[in-house]
């Protein structure tokens, strides 16, 4: 299975999107809207702000790791 890397985060507050490329060694928990500067946290049963704003959940989901971050 091939890992997808670049994810679009969509900011609920402005609704700016940006494509951003996933760490693929830890989970981002924080992200700065580049429009309207919002910190972007994860949402509750999320374990990054890829998996709650972005396109493409990070690469541990990815993979269906139970090694995620919130674990």
């Amino acid at each position: 299975m091939e890992i997808i890397l670049d994810s679009i985060i969509t900011c609920p507050k402005c609704g700016h999107q940006e494509t951003e490329k996933m760490p693929t060694n830890a989970c981002q928990w924080f992200y700065e809207c580049k429009s309207c500067g919002v910190l972007l946290k994860p949402k509750k049963g999320d374990c990054c702000v890829f998996c709650s704003y972005g396109t493409v959940p990070c690469p541990p989901i990815q993979q269906n790791s139970s090694a995620c971050c919130s674990s």
